[in-house]
């Protein structure tokens, strides 16, 4: 099976991996509503027995809950043991609200919870999930960099930056990744960021490409209007006008091409974020063991020319 080296690091990984957010279940701002912890352990292991390779988290999925469902299905799986990646400040108060914090203290604090909850002894990537507060990356960054020294962590990268603050923690110590949300109805970073990092050997962990389940295949108007309340999909600007229109119309062309070469939407969805060639590999998210049987074939399923240029060409003129 295919595998990719992640930026400057010596991780091999496969080009989906297990994206983590909605087995955080329900009880925190961003969930995705209720998820049944032993049916997440199933997903996983049903992603790791497809040869899925890497599993990406962070410690605000769920409040904690997440990194302890992942450390439990890796726990109770026979085969090899997956890279574990997770991430930092977006910690939480007594009051479980969500707080914005890149002090050395609390990261350091984060990133010996976090190695609790998963029951390793190292991470092996660490991420800053949002470069927030601005004024704070550089001591995060520095903070990172130090615990990677001192092997907590083997390797360290960010989420969601822009060039300019990539810039910035670059001039510190090397970065090893950068996170970004990509996908055919999210392509802002295809003018600068997408130039920068590949430019200067950063790998690149593309999450959302089938845009928060818009692009799988399955999402109608009628679904989204029967979303949980708790679901933060229902706030996203993404499922609703007048963005949704648009997003249905190139959901439905995904359709059409998946259709037309035997793949399912998800596959197809997952294959057009790959083709860029600045993009590592893809978090694709799961929450049941039938979601992984319609991503798995994108492990190594690409699309040819014609069909990327057919959607390009399509979402342009959205």
């Amino acid at each position: 099976m295919e595998k990719r080296t992640l930026g400057n690091s010596d991780l091999n990984i496969t080009p989906i991996g297990i994206g983590a957010w909605a087995i955080g279940g329900a009880g925190w701002a961003f969930s995705w509503s209720n998820q049944d912890d032993r049916t997440s352990v199933r997903a996983i292991h049903a992603a790791l027995d497809a040869g899925i390779n890497w599993i990406d988290t962070a410690a605000v999925y769920g409040l904690g809950h997440s990194e302890e469902v992942v450390a439990s299905a890796i726990a109770t799986y026979p085969g090899p043991k997956p890279y574990v990646f997770t991430k930092c400040e977006r910690a939480w108060d007594a009051n479980r609200q969500i707080i914005k914090v890149l002090k050395k203290d609390s990261i350091r604090k984060e990133c010996e919870d976090s190695l609790r909850r998963l029951s390793v002894e190292t991470i092996d990537l660490y991420q800053i999930h949002w470069p927030e507060p601005d004024e704070d990356i550089e001591e995060g960054w520095s903070t990172l960099v130090e615990l990677k020294k001192e092997g907590k962590v083997r390797w360290i990268g960010v989420s969601n930056f822009n060039e300019v603050q990539l810039a910035r923690i670059a001039a510190i110590a090397p970065i090893t990744s950068l996170q970004p949300p990509y996908s055919m109805i999210r392509r802002e970073i295809e003018s600068e960021i997408l130039p920068y990092v590949q430019s200067r050997g950063i790998g690149v962990l593309a999450y959302s490409p089938m845009g928060s389940g818009l692009l799988a295949g399955n999402m109608t108007r009628d679904r989204i209007s029967h979303l949980p309340e708790d679901d933060w999909r229902r706030r996203s600007a993404q499922f609703q006008e007048p963005l949704l229109t648009r997003n249905l119309r190139i959901a439905e062309k995904v359709g059409e091409v998946a259709r037309r070469v035997g793949r399912t939407s998800g596959e197809v969805a997952i294959a057009w974020t790959l083709k860029n060639p600045a993009v590592t590999a893809a978090i694709v998210g799961i929450r049941t063991p039938e979601q992984v049987a319609g991503i798995a074939g994108a492990l190594e399923f690409r699309l040819a020319a014609s069909d990327a240029s057919e959607l390009d060409q399509f979402v342009a003129n959205c």
